[in-house]
């Protein structure tokens, strides 16, 4: 039921991350207590990739590690085909805890990704606005 709830307010998040400095970040965020693996359970967004893919994705596991200058390394494993494929990602802390930026090379696209809820045990949901020369979007994760 929880889920369930967390996956409305996801979807409302979605539509409100337009406004971009509303959507608000986990409250006395403590990275220490968000590192370690999640399970992605949940996965919305406006994006015209994601509306084409979205029958074919698959959930995937992500393993979020503290590096020593504070900032998150996240390496995500998902199924593609008959094998598996990882990905690495380093998220910049910025002065606001629980917000991150991250620079993509390979799509040249930005990423401002906040945590917007966790009880750190259970779930977190993640919110992401991403920009490209092509036009930006959102992405609400929702991760168990």
């Amino acid at each position: 039921m929880r889920a369930m709830l967390l996956g409305v307010l996801g979807l409302a998040l979605l539509g409100a991350l337009h406004a971009q400095d509303s959507i608000p970040v986990q409250t006395d965020f403590q990275q220490d207590k968000f590192t370690g693996r999640w399970y992605s359970v949940g996965l919305a967004s406006n994006s015209s990739w994601f509306k084409d893919k979205k029958q074919v994705m698959k959930m995937c596991t992500t393993i979020v590690s503290a590096t020593a200058d504070g900032n998150l390394e996240v390496t995500s494993t998902y199924p593609k085909g008959d094998r598996c494929e990882t990905r690495n990602s380093l998220y910049t802390r910025t002065e606001q805890p629980g917000r991150f930026s991250y620079t993509s090379q390979r799509w040249g696209s930005k990423h401002d990704i906040r945590v917007v809820e966790t009880n750190y045990d259970e779930y977190a949901l993640v919110a992401t606005s991403i920009s490209k020369n092509s036009g930006s979007f959102a992405m609400v994760l929702l991760y168990s």
